[in-house]
């Protein structure tokens, strides 16, 4: 059941892209309650919700190439490669600019999997927001594992069974090979009903990332990959005031209030404080 403004809501099939009605469908005749502060709100989540859908589908075609830190390779007029193997925006470089450029030249770029899902999240957010808004939030990009920045105040939950499209979740190698480490797990974007984006092995069901994850194990081992029960999204609330569009005050719009570190997610196994 979808709850608006503490009231239950009947939805317009013309209100809502065939990919938002598919889905808030099913929200509505669950039992599971989803809860909203306003129709503003509940149309940015699920614009959202299909953007990221859309930048994953989008990446996987785009060229972009698997690769350790080691070998990452980016678009040199865009970023710069730093020591570590992250990437970081050429100062004179617009955030949007540069985020844009993985999906237009990306057979100059290479990088991991959790990059992979960091850069996901950022396309599909300037697709969503106000370019203006998208360049200032995110002013001081940096590409590298999973450092973010603090505006995209990523949300931690369990409950895997019930993650929805554009939700970030994790599929776990615990006896991944030594000479294999990069396949210790693999994060995820859902697309659909058990259809994920994986950098490295594509788009795929769970079992065949599983199935994947498990060819990269320790010889003779018989512990299968698995997907954990985390599951990652962005503050839709918090974000929504910065819509296309959209009505609510930028300024005053109510979130769930982050304190400088003391708020993380953990990915992979690795706890990442929000600065």
């Amino acid at each position: 059941m979808i709850i608006v403004a503490n009231q239950p809501i009947e939805l317009v099939r013309s209100d809502w892209s065939a990919f938002e009605w598919h889905w808030l469908q099913q929200l509505q005749n669950g039992s599971t309650v989803y809860t909203y502060q306003s129709m503003d709100h509940l149309h940015f989540e699920w614009a959202l919700r299909e953007s990221l859908v859309h930048a994953a589908e989008a990446l996987d075609r785009s060229g972009v190439s698997f690769a350790s830190f080691e070998k990452s390779r980016c678009n040199p007029d865009y970023w710069n490669r730093n020591a570590e193997g992250g990437f970081e925006l050429r100062s004179e470089v617009t955030p949007a600019n540069g985020i844009r450029d993985i999906w237009k030249n990306g057979h100059l770029y290479a990088f991991e999997c959790a990059t992979a899902t960091v850069i996901v999240l950022y396309g599909g957010v300037l697709g969503s927001i106000r370019e203006e808004d998208f360049n200032s939030l995110f002013y001081n990009l940096l590409l590298y594992d999973w450092h973010y920045d603090s505006d995209l105040r990523l949300t931690e939950k369990n409950g895997s069974d019930s993650a929805l499209p554009g939700d970030v979740l994790y599929f776990k190698n615990p006896d991944v090979s030594p000479e294999t480490p990069e396949w210790q797990g693999e994060n995820t974007i859902k697309l659909r009903e058990d259809l994920y984006f994986g950098h490295g092995i594509g788009i795929a069901s769970g079992e065949e990332i599983i199935r994947s994850l498990n060819q990269n194990r320790i010889p003779g081992s018989t512990v299968s990959a698995y997907l954990m029960d985390t599951v990652i999204y962005p503050d839709f609330l918090y974000l929504s005031r910065y819509a296309k569009n959209n009505k609510i005050n930028a300024y005053t719009a109510s979130s769930t209030p982050v304190l400088p570190g003391q708020l993380y997610v953990r990915i992979g196994g690795s706890r990442y404080l929000r600065t």
